[in-house]
């Protein structure tokens, strides 16, 4: 019997196929669009990230599943992926920005953390006995003059967005901040559009139990997370918005078939 081309390049190390291919790194990758969506979006006074957590069970307490981590008091994150991955990377970014607050006395740049788990992400790539984190960062925070918003990869890749996704939603979501993001868009609006990504590509209830989301402005330079009451109230605009329109459409097929 014939082994498959790949079977001696994904075993328990990270070596190149003859094509030039990491075959640990594309599973860990596959891991990270199994998980929820996650979305950020960049807008002129902050940054905004929310998450589907896909409540699988009326039994789980939905307040126990936690996929936006606070890192610093200007930086959060969001995860898609293996969530015990992800926490293991928050962790080593709340170390790494308090070293940095105690040994320069200042906060860690945005960039920088963001590059430092970038960094320590690529040595997982590298050496036999370990394998690559499956699970993808959304990074958001203010710098000194202005808000970032970076994607990093199992790979150990990054890049900077001013909308971005990961997790399984992410096609449906990228379609929407193509059609629809603006560079003057307030934080308001930046959540109603993360809102709307997020009820295009969930499959399921779109249900204000099922969301996490924080922001950070950058006129005081604080992540925080919104409270339920807030979550709701979005999440009732963007049920409102899209009745409306099935009740016009309707209305409309009426007219046209008369």
């Amino acid at each position: 019997m014939q082994m498959a081309p790949q079977m001696g390049y994904d075993r328990a190390i990270t070596v190149f196929s003859p094509d030039g291919r990491l075959f640990q790194v594309e599973y860990a990758r596959e891991a990270v669009k199994r998980g929820t969506t996650a979305v950020g979006v960049k807008v002129k006074d902050g940054v905004v990230l929310l998450v589907d957590k896909r409540i699988t069970s009326r039994l789980i307490e939905a307040e126990s599943i936690e996929k936006i981590f606070q890192i610093d008091d200007h930086i959060g994150v969001a995860t898609s992926g293996l969530v015990a991955d992800a926490r293991a990377l928050v962790d080593r970014a709340r170390v790494e920005a308090q070293i940095n607050k105690v040994s320069y006395d200042e906060p860690i740049g945005v960039e920088a953390i963001a590059k430092k788990i970038c960094d320590h992400k690529q040595t997982y790539t590298q050496y036999g006995g370990v394998r690559p984190y499956g699970t993808a960062l959304l990074i958001a925070g203010v710098d000194d003059s202005k808000p970032r918003l970076f994607e990093t990869d199992p790979s150990g890749a990054l890049l900077e967005y001013q909308a971005t996704a990961i997790g399984a939603g992410r096609n449906a979501v990228m379609e929407v901040f193509e059609e629809n993001y603006k560079d003057d868009m307030d934080m308001n609006a930046a959540i109603m559009l993360g809102m709307e990504a997020l009820y295009n590509s969930i499959e399921g209830k779109f249900d204000a139990a099922t969301l996490e989301a924080g922001t950070i402005r950058l006129e005081d330079r604080q992540f925080r997370k919104l409270s339920s009451k807030e979550v709701q109230s979005f999440v009732n605009q963007v049920l409102e918005k899209h009745k409306k329109e099935e009740s016009d459409k309707e209305q409309f097929d009426e007219e046209t078939s008369e």
